[in-house]
């Protein structure tokens, strides 16, 4: 244990942090509060208290690693208090580990506030106490300095049939326009070069309040995707959408990246391209429309980027349906893609469709479809071999800056491998002009050009 113990030193919290951003931005609120009533962070086991895990719940294998995390915890430290997604499935984790202090589901921070409490009491200085806390707005970052994720909203209305997300964060709930562009200022003022926009259905946004209209810098905005995207840019920094839905005004903020007011980069979850599958799972099915705005898109913003999900192997899912999605990739040739092959998840609608796929016939699938992916994408970033890319620096790698361009999300996208690096002096978190010189089909190589 920590020397806590024996000594005033702070009490100090041990905390994992697992699944998608906004499970991150979840860790980023606990650790604020955390911080700001006096527990220190620590980064290893033998060092805290307690220990915190934030836990992810989507799928079976991001069950399994939660519960590993916890099991690893408990083992490591022995009080552990649970949090997250998985936090809905109690018993779940109570079979498992049944030693853990407490359990509580998504966004539910006063719960966890109290765990900690119950376990490791705040220390209290009875001069210190009289003192304000600070509070910037921002709080902890578990991201690096030069890249932040915004959370605007909470929860979804819709029910995909392979989705169990709204029985675990719930309907709709986003948050006031003006406390999202105060809190996006906030952090352009902190030093961020980049906001990654997300929530679970970020073309939503607003439905839920009517769009009501909020005052920022002076001016009226409507809480909707389009008016936020507007605000976002007066900041003069990228900003990237995540996870937006297909609706029909997504169109309205394609103007915006032909502008250079927006990143020309959308992370549009399209599922499948079967419309029967589409149906199965719940999702819009008009392919044909898909294909129609793509093109749309590109006419009026060339340089855009789009990245979409795929299912493969969903119960019912023929090999002719399959087929269409191979084609609907060589027709869309969309820039990023991810795929998974169906897994059942505890609780979801899909679970009970006939005619499930066998494991070996899905991962075949998988295979084939990453490999039709794998071309298309080898080819449009070689397309990109002589342009010169304006990108953002994430690190310095010996004589190498490793960077992202426009098109690439961080994590889940490529690189630009910057071989001149070091010579050129790149800094993290600084914006630089690179010719492009080489790719491969995931990444751009090349060199910084000289700036004026």
């Amino acid at each position: 244990m920590s020397s806590a113990s024996v000594s005033p030193a702070n009490p100090k919290v041990g905390f994992v942090s697992l699944g998608c951003p906004k499970a991150l931005v979840d860790s980023e609120r606990i650790l604020t509060q955390l911080r700001v009533e006096g527990y220190d962070i620590v980064q290893t086991y033998d060092a805290a208290d307690v220990v915190v895990v934030n836990t992810c719940g989507f799928i079976d294998s991001a069950v399994t690693e939660s519960l590993d995390a916890i099991g690893e915890a408990i083992a490591e430290n022995g009080k552990v208090i649970v949090t997250g997604c998985l936090g809905k499935r109690s018993e779940l984790i109570r079979e498992a580990h049944p030693g853990v202090l407490s359990i509580s589901g998504p966004q539910d921070y006063g719960s966890v506030m109290s765990a900690v409490h119950a376990a490791l009491p705040p220390k209290h200085d009875p001069f210190i106490d009289l003192v304000p806390r600070r509070d910037d707005g921002i709080g902890v970052k578990l991201t690096p300095k030069h890249y932040a994720y915004l959370k605007i909203s909470e929860g979804c209305n819709h029910r995909c049939s392979f989705c169990i997300i709204p029985s675990m964060r719930g309907d709709l709930v986003s948050r006031p326009v003006d406390e999202v562009l105060r809190e996006a200022e906030k952090l352009a003022m902190g030093g961020v070069k980049e906001l990654l926009v997300i929530s679970q259905d970020t073309s939503a946004y607003g439905v839920d309040v009517k769009y009501a209209e909020r005052e920022w810098r002076g001016k009226s905005y409507q809480t909707r995707m389009k008016a936020l995207c507007e605000g976002l840019s007066e900041l003069g920094i990228w900003t990237r959408l995540h996870y937006v839905y297909p609706y029909p005004h997504v169109d309205d903020i394609i103007p915006l990246m032909a502008d250079g007011k927006l990143l020309p980069y959308l992370d549009i979850p399209f599922q499948h391209a079967s419309p029967r599958v589409l149906k199965l799972m719940k999702r819009p099915g008009a392919v044909d429309k898909t294909l129609e705005r793509i093109q749309r898109w590109r006419s009026i913003a060339p340089d855009i980027a789009i990245r979409s999900t795929f299912i493969v192997g969903f119960p019912g899912e023929t090999e002719q349906e399959f087929e269409e999605l191979l084609d609907f990739l060589d027709e869309a040739q969309l820039d990023r893609v991810g795929a998974f092959a169906y897994s059942p998840v505890d609780g979801a609608k899909a679970n009970d469709l006939p005619d499930p796929v066998d494991e070996d016939v899905k991962q075949e699938r998988l295979a084939r479809f990453m490999e039709r992916q794998a071309e298309i994408s080898a080819a449009k970033l070689e397309a990109k071999v002589g342009s010169i890319q304006r990108c953002l620096i994430d690190a310095i790698d010996g004589d190498l800056a490793i960077a992202r361009s426009m098109a690439d999300a961080p994590e889940i996208d490529g690189l630009v491998q910057i071989q001149n690096g070091l010579e050129a002096q790149l800094r993290v978190g600084q914006f630089v002009d690179v010719e492009i010189m080489g790719s491969d089909e995931h990444d751009l190589f090349g060199e910084a050009v000289e700036q004026d």
